[in-house]
């Protein structure tokens, strides 16, 4: 019977050379971190100013949508009616309770349109009312539509114009301009 000679404890072998990084190497990585983050800003910016035009204008688009389905399930006028205070313009649902009298509709809060944006309310009277049956009822062709621009936009030349039209049938279009 042989016996084989086994190491009860096997060599221990240690390093020399140290692991981790320098700290030029994490200044490197901080500095090229950095000029990209200042390179990409004016695009989130201008990422960031494109959002805020465009849900402004979609919140426009669906408030006369809502004022449409409003006025078709109540069987009462309904409007959308744009307000300049002077240094901003808001907007708000009102329906028509009895003849000539309108107040706000439940559970709406006037809105307010950021002042960074140029508004031009190209509406009858400022406003867009919706009969019982979703037509609307003070139509004109050339005043049906309310325009958001964003001076910053411009600048950088970028589509800098939103678009929120309403039809006489009741249907409401958004464009990109």
């Amino acid at each position: 019977m042989r016996i084989r000679n086994i190491a009860i404890c096997p060599r221990i072998r240690f390093k020399t050379e140290r692991e981790g990084v320098t700290l030029l190497e994490v200044l490197v990585v901080i500095g090229l971190i950095s000029l990209m983050a200042v390179l990409s800003l004016p695009n989130i910016r201008n990422a960031l100013e494109t959002r805020d035009l465009e849900n402004q204008a979609r919140d426009i688009l669906t408030s006369m949508q809502r004022a449409k389905f409003q006025a078709v399930k109540s069987k009462l006028n309904h409007r959308v009616r744009f307000d300049d205070l002077g240094s901003y313009w808001v907007f708000y649902i009102e329906r028509e309770d009895s003849p000539g009298l309108w107040n706000l509709m439940p559970g709406i809060v006037k809105k307010p349109i950021p002042t960074k944006f140029n508004i031009t309310v190209n509406l009858p009277s400022q406003m867009a009312t919706f009969s019982p049956l979703g037509f609307v009822t003070d139509f004109n062709t050339n005043l049906n539509s309310v325009v958001l621009q964003s001076p910053k936009l411009n600048r950088y030349n970028q589509p800098d114009q939103r678009t929120v039209s309403v039809f006489a049938g009741g249907s409401v279009r958004y464009d990109k301009n």
